[in-house]
């Protein structure tokens, strides 16, 4: 459906409609429908339009239509994908998902959101060998990775990876957010893994970034209230939509989490959330399109795992040019976990070489970051 991530082909996502008002437009300016992409929009108040217009080699899919107008595109040579019921997602969707939209319902309890459910659905239909819940999976995924690369288009993004254990009040967590909101005031679109820890304390920075310093702190101190995801999501979704309500409009940034993972909930920072069933495809997408370059957190089997999926494409030059990569935390990353070495082993005499650093502190990561990218 697209070609590299973060490089959409701008033609082919010309032909696509993904909201009323596009179909609107379109009908209007060209009066035809002809081989466009039409993703989850609902045209049951525009059978007039479908029975007027061309629709021949258009796709629709996902969009509810009156049987009248779905028989008149099918007789045009149009593709009709009907919505599928009772699915707690929407598989075609053309849009990344936002936090209001999975923590719906957040009031009845995590277990009543979107997020869950799908989660939920996840796990009844992944062990069953059902190939149509499998299809479903994929087209999501593949409808999600479209959209995400729309979003994208010309930003610089930098990836901010780290572990879902480092807690809400500690000195840690405050300054991955120092981080998300100095990066994000630098101009850069921070992208995480989306999930709770050190994801979501940058997404939280990031989401800080146009209001004066003190919002920070003050916000560092509410979230506080509910350490962390464990025992409750209820309880630490609540807080950050506590902030958000207090501090409305904040700054842009990605998550990209996983059902996969469904210990992790996603976290309310990110504005805009590109959540996969996939985790290999979303550790892929991730790192990919992090094209300013990664900093790593220190975090535990999945940050390592992220450090080398970035050094291999760094390593062979498979996306190009290597991209920086930034490690936090010496004693972390060289004796806890000593990744470090092997990563400096591994790019001796490369290009990658003088793409990679390891600094002491948090606050030294963006410099680190600006000076690899020169």
């Amino acid at each position: 459906m697209h070609p590299t991530p973060a490089q959409p082909n701008r033609a082919a996502h010309d032909r696509e409609i993904e909201s009323l008002a596009e179909f609107d437009e379109v009908v209007a300016e060209q009066g035809s429908l002809a081989r466009f992409r039409v993703q989850a929009v609902d045209l049951t108040d525009r059978t007039s339009a479908l029975l007027s217009v061309d629709s021949a080699g258009a796709v629709f899919l996902g969009c509810p239509m009156d049987p009248e107008a779905a028989a008149k595109v099918r007789a045009a040579g149009a593709l009709v994908f009907p919505p599928v019921p009772g699915l707690p997602f929407d598989p075609y969707r053309g849009f990344v998902y936002s936090p209001d939209e999975l923590f719906d319902a957040l009031g009845e309890g995590y277990e009543a959101t979107p997020d869950a459910r799908a989660y939920a659905w996840f796990q009844q239909t992944k062990s069953d060998g059902d190939v149509f819940a499998s299809m479903l999976r994929a087209v999501h995924d593949d409808a999600v990775s479209d959209a995400l690369d729309e979003l994208l288009v010309g930003a610089r993004v930098v990836g901010v990876m780290g572990g879902h254990a480092m807690e809400r009040g500690t000195e840690d967590y405050a300054g991955a957010a120092r981080l998300g909101r100095e990066l994000a005031r630098a101009g850069l679109t921070v992208a995480t893994g989306g999930g709770p820890g050190a994801m979501e304390a940058a997404n939280l920075g990031a989401y800080a970034a146009p209001f004066d310093n003190g919002m920070l702190t003050e916000a560092l101190r509410l979230v506080a209230k509910a350490p962390s995801f464990r025992p409750s999501v209820t309880d630490w979704a609540r807080a950050a939509f506590e902030v958000r309500g207090r501090w409305p409009g904040g700054g842009t940034s990605v998550g990209i989490p996983t059902w996969f993972y469904g210990h992790e909930p996603p976290n309310a920072f990110a504005s805009h959330i590109a959540k996969y069933f996939a985790n290999a495809t979303r550790e892929d997408g991730l790192l990919a399109r992090s094209t300013a370059g990664v900093v790593f957190l220190p975090g535990a089997a999945g940050t390592v795992q992220e450090i080398f999926d970035n050094a291999t494409p760094n390593y062979y030059e498979s996306r190009g040019e290597p991209t920086p990569m930034v490690l936090v935390n010496r004693e972390h990353w060289t004796e806890r976990l000593p990744t470090w070495p092997l990563l400096r082993a591994l790019a001796k005499e490369r290009s990658m070489e003088a793409r990679i650093a390891l600094v002491d502190r948090i606050e030294e990561a963006p410099e680190a970051l600006k000076r690899l990218g020169t």
